[in-house]
């Protein structure tokens, strides 16, 4: 453990030049006690570490210095997939490993293009989840990712939806993990089957020692692009009349996305004396579309089919009540 604090101490040096002991001991997690005391190791090891007085001194390595300990260890390799992107690194319990291999991979590179590096990362940030969305809580993702690497069978316990709301047990086959809008999804072989199961619906796990078996070919990209377009067309299979006003119409897109939008755009009939056109628009359930119609307000205003007009319209004079004639 010493060593590799001793090995980390360094390449920050390296990498950043003049640091605290108190920088050095927030990165590293330790007390400035313990960096005077590995300063102390270093430099009796033969590095030519030395210290500058003062308010704005610290510790740096003698101009021209780098050690050549850069080698990264295969977990360390591993989890460079994630980097810039701290929060799914910490979830698959990572998070060490990834600023490990950052900072060796940092010390690896020739000056300009590390000082490259550090541009492009005060520069662009990516945050996987949605807006007012705090990740899921995912208690068995760590098992489930170790399931995925070690090739073995898993036994699971998992809440779904649908077709019947309920708890049911599966053995599956792991072959991927897929982080999609800050959500995991494992993809999983099941009775010569491939399938997706949201890592936070499993609710207990068992690794078996059995070996898990592969599809010959698989590739989890191209599995999941399939899976997604297969989803959207689905989702979106049934259909709903809608009048809208000029405003309704321009509204759309930032309302139920460009694609909606689009469909929606191409369906437009002409326009009524008021102004206002007729269009269909794809919709995922009554339930969803009632809620989802509504954001457009006194702009919009829905034909077909029936059962989705009673919706809003019960839901329309039940809002009203709280809201009485001035």
């Amino acid at each position: 453990m010493r060593a590799s604090r001793l090995l980390s101490l360094l390449l920050l040096l390296q990498n950043r030049g003049l640091m605290s002991a108190a920088q050095l001991a927030t990165e590293l997690g330790v007390t400035m006690r313990t960096i005077y005391r590995d300063v102390e190791a270093l430099a009796a090891a033969g590095v030519p570490i030395y210290a500058e007085q003062g308010p704005a001194g610290g510790y740096r390595l003698m101009d021209g210095y780098r050690t050549r300990l850069t080698g990264l260890t295969a977990d360390e390799a591993g989890s460079l997939f994630l980097t810039g992107m701290p929060q799914p690194a910490a979830e698959l319990g990572l998070g060490a490993q990834l600023a490990a291999a950052e900072l060796k991979l940092m010390a690896a590179l020739p000056t300009p293009y590390r000082d490259a590096s550090l541009h492009i990362r005060q520069r662009f940030h990516l945050d996987a989840p949605g807006w007012f969305r705090e990740p899921e809580m995912v208690p068995h993702l760590l098992a489930v990712a170790e399931a995925v690497w070690q090739e073995k069978v898993i036994d699971i316990g998992y809440r779904r939806w649908a077709p019947r709301p309920g708890t049911v047990t599966r053995r599956l086959h792991p072959l991927g993990l897929v982080l999609k809008a800050g959500v995991w999804y494992l993809v999983a072989g099941r009775d010569g089957e491939v399938r997706t199961y949201r890592v936070a619906s499993i609710i207990e796990l068992t690794t078996l020692a059995e070996t898990s078996s592969r599809p010959d070919g698989f590739d989890l990209a191209g599995f999941w692009r399939s899976h997604v377009e297969r989803y959207e067309r689905t989702a979106r299979s049934t259909t709903c009349l809608v009048r809208l006003s000029p405003q309704g119409i321009r509204i759309l897109p930032d309302l139920f996305g460009a694609e909606t939008g689009r469909l929606a755009t191409e369906s437009l009939g002409p326009a009524d004396g008021d102004g206002w056109r007729q269009a269909v628009l794809p919709i995922e359930s009554i339930e969803h579309a009632a809620t989802d119609l509504l954001r457009l307000g006194a702009h919009g205003q829905v034909l077909a089919p029936p059962e989705l007009v009673a919706r809003i319209g019960e839901t329309v004079r039940g809002m009203a009540v709280h809201y009485p004639a001035g």
